[in-house]
């Protein structure tokens, strides 16, 4: 329940922003660019998602990450703020166009030895990878996401955290009669919630966040 008005909803927002740590400009001016060069701006992460992807990291203190859905690379480079000194973050996507705009903000990052970019379909990654991870931050194509949790649980190290992406999807979640996106993340939900291996949080920030801990 909100306890303010709505239309106080985005001065509030504001007001946070302006009273929590300042991000760095090469984050600012990549939420610029993935809305002005591309044609899904709104899939950037931003200040608030990508705040909060920073802060899981810098608790976890993950030597890798494995992202799953690169976009423009924002996520990515707040998820690399956590990593140990010498860690390691793989982002996947298929997508070259993307790719350009990230390798390009990334490489003004501190974390350029950091992250490595693969231009692969991530299930194709994922069926032949032998690595094990801390973090996985899955945020690709929707329909996926019970597989792709099937084969990243298995890669996920005991205690080690995944977090889904778009798990609310605007609500759609709620309707009773579902499209095929829908209900594959309707599905995915449900899986993670009854899979025994883990425990699970859904965060209803933004588009809705599934924080996944692996149990021992």
């Amino acid at each position: 329940m909100k306890y303010f008005k709505q239309e106080d909803e985005f001065k509030l927002e504001s007001y946070a922003k302006e009273n929590s740590t300042t991000i760095p400009k090469y984050l600012d001016e990549l939420e610029r660019i993935s809305h002005l060069n591309t044609n899904s701006g709104r899939m950037v992460s931003g200040w608030e998602q990508g705040r909060i992807l920073s802060t899981i990291s810098k608790m976890i203190r993950p030597k890798s990450i494995l992202e799953i859905g690169t976009f423009t690379g924002y996520s990515a480079l707040c998820l690399a703020e956590g990593l140990q000194n010498g860690g390691q973050l793989i982002s996947l996507d298929i997508n070259p166009e993307w790719n350009k705009i990230a390798k390009k903000y990334i490489n003004q990052s501190p974390y350029h030895d950091s992250i490595k970019l693969i231009i692969q379909d991530a299930l194709e990654y994922l069926l032949k990878d032998k690595s094990h991870y801390d973090l996985i931050f899955i945020d690709a194509d929707k329909e996926r996401y019970s597989q792709y949790f099937e084969i990243c649980l298995d890669l996920l190290n005991s205690g080690g955290f995944l977090l889904a992406d778009n798990v609310l999807w605007s609500g759609k979640v709620l309707h009773e009669n579902p499209d095929k996106t829908t209900a594959s993340i309707i599905e995915f939900n449900r899986m993670v919630y009854q899979n025994t291996r883990v425990e699970n949080f859904i965060l209803p920030i933004r588009d809705g966040i599934n924080i996944i801990r692996k149990l021992q």
